[in-house]
């Protein structure tokens, strides 16, 4: 005879035991469905809202375009900050190209070739651990970089 079939005070400890836990694990895995099914309808909210703010942001640029203005959060990049002194380019890019030149190059090899460009150096570490973190340069050892 099966647990299901028998009287609560039939069943032996262990049947008991087995039983409450079979339950508490059903009630987790009702449980978890249910914060699933949440999840998902609060993540399909979250795109509908994402796409109609998107929506609107373009609206409102192309009537700030239309009437001749610039929108914000728009720059070349030649015209980003220091950008403008090497011509052509990102400073980032510009300097991954100088780092791809050699297989290693320290920072102050790095420097060097960079000012010879033309480039703003005074940010140069905090650029190069940019590109680190962005997976463009790798770093063999500290002060040294070589091309991802």
């Amino acid at each position: 005879m099966a647990v299901d079939d028998k009287k609560a005070s039939e069943l032996s400890a262990e049947e008991l035991y087995a039983l409450a836990r079979e339950r508490e694990r059903e009630e987790e895995e009702r449980k978890e469905a249910e914060r699933k099914e949440k999840r998902e309808a609060l993540k399909e909210k979250r795109r509908e809202m994402v796409a109609r703010h998107k929506a609107e942001l373009r609206e409102l640029d192309r009537q700030i375009e239309e009437l001749g203005g610039r929108v914000g959060g728009r720059r070349k990049a030649s015209s980003a900050r220091g950008g403008r002194r090497g011509g052509g380019g990102s400073i980032s890019q510009k300097l991954c190209d100088i780092v791809a030149s050699q297989s290693e190059m320290s920072v102050k090899d790095i420097k060097a070739e960079a000012e010879k460009a033309g480039l703003d150096t005074r940010n140069i570490s905090q650029t190069l651990a940019y590109l680190k973190r962005q997976g463009r340069l790798t770093s063999p050892r500290r002060g040294v970089y070589k091309a991802a």
